[in-house]
């Protein structure tokens, strides 16, 4: 949802810092590796020292190089398969950091154990969701559904763990990983349920194809 919705206006706002990126001969790429290696920092170095406001702030500024790189990659022409790859398989490293970040958190210093099982959950649902739509896609089908996007999931635990920081209470960040536990399940069995109706479709055409050859039309 948020993919949808929030894309056009950071586009506008950061095309101007993706231009003097591109001026000063700093590479798309560059940008996609910086970009993990500061939000990994964040999330594992100050998440678990308890340090919440401070890791979100850090990985909220480097999450950013997600779109720069992109608008980099596309206004110099140099968008490539590669950088496709480079970008998706940094952004599942990005977010194994933060919520394990919250896990490594919540069994230390932290010391609360329901939280830290449902931030894991969320990791592993997580990386299931962009499992089920990178595999649709390896076999020739889409999977663009679902109502727990890697957007919303990352925004919603961003800006929770950042509130809990300032003095929210802890509970709160607990009943969002609750939430999003459940919506990336939600979401799993969406583009399961998506990419089985397509493969059910293509099987039919083809099943329905060879009735048509194999049957005499009807005098």
């Amino acid at each position: 949802m948020l993919n949808r919705f929030a894309r056009a206006l950071f586009t506008r706002l950061l095309t101007p810092v993706a231009a003097v990126l591109l001026r000063a001969r700093v590479s798309p790429d560059a940008v996609t590796l910086v970009g993990t290696l500061g939000v990994s920092a964040g999330a594992l170095w100050l998440y678990p020292t308890g340090h919440l406001l401070a890791g979100t702030l850090v990985i909220t500024a480097f999450v950013f190089s997600d779109t720069v790189d992109g608008i980099m990659a596309r206004s110099s022409g140099r968008s490539s398969s590669w950088g496709a790859y480079l970008d998706s398989t940094l952004d599942r490293v990005g977010d194994a950091a933060v919520f394990g970040g919250l896990v490594l958190w919540f069994t230390g210093g932290g010391d609360h154990r329901l939280t830290a099982v449902l931030a894991l959950a969320c990791l592993c649902l997580g990386a299931i969701v962009s499992y089920a739509k990178a595999r649709a896609e390896g076999l020739g089908m889409t999977a663009n559904v679902g109502i727990a996007e890697r957007a919303d999931r990352l925004v919603a635990v961003l800006a929770t763990t950042g509130l809990v920081g300032l003095g929210l209470p802890r509970v709160v960040l607990t009943v969002v990983l609750a939430l999003l536990a459940v919506a990336s399940l939600v979401t799993i069995v969406q583009r399961m349920l998506e990419v089985r109706r397509q493969a059910l479709a293509a099987e039919g055409g083809r099943g329905a194809g060879r009735t048509r050859r194999g049957t005499p039309a009807a005098s």
